[in-house]
């Protein structure tokens, strides 16, 4: 996974509309990426949905969800349509993203990562799952974040 302490790299993917998006569009403001392996999948849906159960912990917290995979736009929106995620997914087809924040295997499939990226656009948690069959809990991830001391100057 990428370095705690980097300068998050910056990046333009297709959103479930087609519009492009771009990791500085949201300068200033905290990010969390979501790499997750595939839309309507069992683990990545029961993910999703948590965060989109729990989305208002988010937002009290000021944290802007991007959910990357390499589904297609198409397979995002139903995806996103099907199960109300109130956040944007992005489609990473080429996983250039994916690559670039080294959340793919040894065998270059995706994993199921998380990177939070504070106000300064530097990645202050990195964290990939062992085995795709699991993910972090949203409580875990939020109490995660809430520990964090205030980033150095």
């Amino acid at each position: 996974m990428i370095a705690e302490g980097t300068k998050a790299p910056d990046f333009t993917l297709p959103d479930s509309d087609g519009n492009m998006l771009s990791l500085s569009d949201y300068a200033g403001r905290r990010v969390l990426l979501a790499f997750y392996p595939g839309d309507d999948t069992p683990v990545c849906t029961t993910q999703l949905c948590s965060y989109r159960d729990n989305y208002t912990e988010f937002t009290k917290r000021d944290i802007i969800i991007l959910g990357i995979s390499t589904d297609s736009v198409d397979s995002h929106k139903k995806f996103g349509e099907k199960n109300s995620l109130p956040f944007t997914l992005l489609s990473d087809r080429e996983k250039k993203v994916s690559r670039m924040y080294e959340a793919t295997d040894f065998l270059g499939m995706s994993q199921r990562a998380y990177v939070f990226i504070d106000e300064s656009g530097t990645v202050r948690l990195s964290f990939s799952e062992l085995l795709p069959l699991f993910y972090q809990s949203t409580r875990d991830l939020l109490a995660k974040i809430d520990g964090m001391k205030p980033a150095q100057p």
